[in-house]
């Protein structure tokens, strides 16, 4: 097997998100969210930025992808929330594309953050967006518990807030590194 940089790109990726995904409750291995992620075809993303959907497609794009990763955790024994799922997929294409350079393309541009009871608590507090009371309501509902519903709801409410500004720009209210 050769060992390619978009290889090298996945592994890392794979790692980075089945970390961050893991919450109480629905724990899994490092080597459960890779086999999940391939499952679901997101490693076939990596290669190349032209292989993410249109901006205009990302939220129906990201909506199948949860609901193939949420079949990969079952068929793994595991029991993923539409919640634990977007955290899964979007730490791992933030690793590959956000942070791998590729943050001015329009389609990276248009990629789902990764949500977190820290995100949210500080989206209220500043009432980014004008949006606290949506704010506040996702932080009662628990992000790892969204069903997919909720889960859209907190994405409209960030592309909205973000004025056509990259969605991974959001994460400058995330306090997850202090």
């Amino acid at each position: 097997m050769s060992y390619s940089i978009a290889e090298h790109k996945h592994r890392f990726a794979a790692w980075a998100a089945g970390r961050a995904a893991n919450v109480s409750g629905c724990r899994f291995s490092v080597q459960q969210a890779k086999r999940i992620l391939e499952a679901a075809g997101l490693k076939d993303l990596v290669g190349d930025v032209q292989n993410l959907p249109s901006p205009g497609q990302v939220d129906t794009s990201h909506r199948k992808w949860r609901n193939t990763v949420i079949a990969a955790a079952k068929a793994e024994g595991l029991l993923f929330t539409h919640g634990v799922a977007a955290k899964l997929i979007n730490i791992y294409l933030k690793a590959c594309f956000v942070c791998g350079g590729l943050h001015n393309d329009a389609r990276v541009r248009a990629l789902h953050p990764p949500i977190d009871s820290v995100l949210l608590d500080e989206l209220s507090t500043l009432d980014v967006g004008g949006f606290r009371t949506e704010w506040n309501v996702a932080r009662r509902a628990r992000w790892s518990n969204f069903d997919s519903a909720q889960y859209e709801a907190v994405i409209r409410h960030i592309q909205l807030s973000m004025k056509g500004s990259p969605l991974w720009e959001i994460e400058k209210y995330w306090r997850g590194f202090q």
